[in-house]
């Protein structure tokens, strides 16, 4: 056997010496943020779009499995109901706030009804309003974060109220019409 010239012993000890050092892709740590809310309270603002009356304040609190929402939303005719959706993104600049992109979708799920088979994770029950045009909101969206950057949070995110209930199945966002109003999820501690 040839001995190697010297030139390419060198590379190939600096090689190996290279490889010895390097962090085994098992133990190198993971820049992925961990999937649990680091904010304590969020507000939305809910603004009107498509020239609708619609508005509303929202609270977002983490709790158990995901995010806890409360708050009221007014303007909306007596007895509608409304389909109301975490969307993915936090722009409520267009007249018709198309500008918050499509429903929160982070596993790529079809869209459906919460708690009953695969749906988005910013998929949610209709809001019904009451004999004044209000709706009281009370809705616990699983499986999704507030705060701390993982593919789950919803801190930034859109908020939208649509012009007609969701039907659950069409796809891809339940044929809800119109979106009606629009607010952003906004970390207040």
């Amino acid at each position: 056997m040839k001995p190697l010239p010297q030139t390419l012993l060198a590379l190939a000890i600096a090689a190996t010496l290279a490889a010895c050092a390097s962090t085994p892709a098992s133990t190198r740590s993971a820049s992925t943020p961990p999937a649990v809310s680091t904010a304590k309270q969020a507000v939305v603002n809910l603004a009107s779009a498509s020239a609708s009356l619609v508005s509303g304040k929202l609270t977002l609190v983490p709790m158990g499995d995901g995010v806890h929402v409360t708050g009221e939303i007014g303007g909306l005719k007596a007895g509608s109901s409304h389909a109301f959706h975490i969307h993915e993104k936090g722009d409520c600049s267009a007249a018709d706030a198309s500008s918050a992109g499509g429903h929160f979708n982070p596993a790529g799920q079809p869209h459906g009804r919460a708690g009953q088979g695969p749906h988005h994770a910013g998929d949610a029950d209709n809001l019904v309003a009451d004999a004044n045009g209000v709706a009281k909101v009370n809705v616990h969206f699983s499986g999704v974060t507030l705060g701390g950057g993982a593919a789950n949070d919803i801190a930034g995110r859109g908020v939208i109220v649509h012009a007609a209930p969701d039907d659950y199945s069409s796809q891809p966002a339940g044929n809800a019409g119109a979106r009606v109003a629009c607010g952003v999820i906004t970390v207040t501690q």
